[in-house]
């Protein structure tokens, strides 16, 4: 009687560590999202400050081409 009660209790063991680990994954994966947004908007941005100052510089060398 001894041995099956040492088993399940370790099973128990076993899966309650599997959830702690399970709610830490979780976590990160939601940091790692945060931080994965947030960086995606940086990168919009930039892409966005990248177009606007391209554009004055792609009219100047087009006028540039013509003469």
């Amino acid at each position: 009687m001894l041995w099956p009660m040492i088993a399940i209790a370790l099973g128990f063991a076993g899966i309650a560590v599997l959830g702690v680990l399970a709610v830490r994954v979780f976590v990160e994966v939601r940091r790692l999202a945060r931080q994965v947004g947030a960086t995606s908007e940086r990168i919009q941005r930039a892409s966005e400050d990248l177009e606007r100052a391209a554009v004055p510089l792609a009219s100047s060398r087009h006028l540039h081409k013509r003469r």
